[in-house]
């Protein structure tokens, strides 16, 4: 169900469209490629197709499990900084990555399943906010990162 099947709903169906429409668009910016291709950088950062994949994953990880479910980053085996989360491992593939992402994105709805989006996250170094907030703040990385996947997918397509 996307976002334009529930602009009548509540606003917790709709936040939960929106974040799981940008969840399906950034894995299906890798959809056909090559490994190579997946990893190419075209740009100085280090950010790349399965880059972002893996960042946006961290970021999830980071606001669900850590900020809402209060368990730190260093328990949770995370890289400490968002330039981190972009680099790739020799082992990492499309598969692996994808996987991770799927398995975040599991976490991520059965973490905030039963709480209102008024409920105060405080697990986050920098301050307690609302679930809404949280939520608004996935949303907003999602699509941000998205606009990068799209631009990257087409250059790598034009090669």
């Amino acid at each position: 169900m996307g976002p334009f099947d529930v602009p009548l709903d509540d606003e917790r169906t709709q936040l939960e469209a929106f974040i799981e429409e940008y969840r399906g668009a950034i894995e299906a910016a890798l959809d056909g490629l090559t490994e190579e291709q997946a990893r190419r950088r075209l740009v100085p950062s280090a950010t790349t197709l399965l880059g972002l994949l893996k960042h946006v994953t961290w970021m999830q990880r980071v606001w669900f499990e850590e900020c809402v479910g209060g368990t730190p980053r260093r328990e949770l085996g995370l890289v400490q900084t968002p330039d981190d989360s972009f680099r790739l491992a020799d082992d990492d593939t499309i598969a692996s990555v994808t996987a991770a992402h799927r398995e975040a994105c599991a976490t991520a709805r059965a973490v905030i399943a039963d709480l209102p989006l008024d409920t105060v996250a405080t697990g986050h170094r920098t301050g307690p906010r609302t679930l809404r907030w949280v939520c608004l703040q996935v949303l907003r990385e999602l699509a941000h990162h998205c606009g990068h996947a799209d631009i990257l997918r087409e250059q790598v397509l034009a090669d």
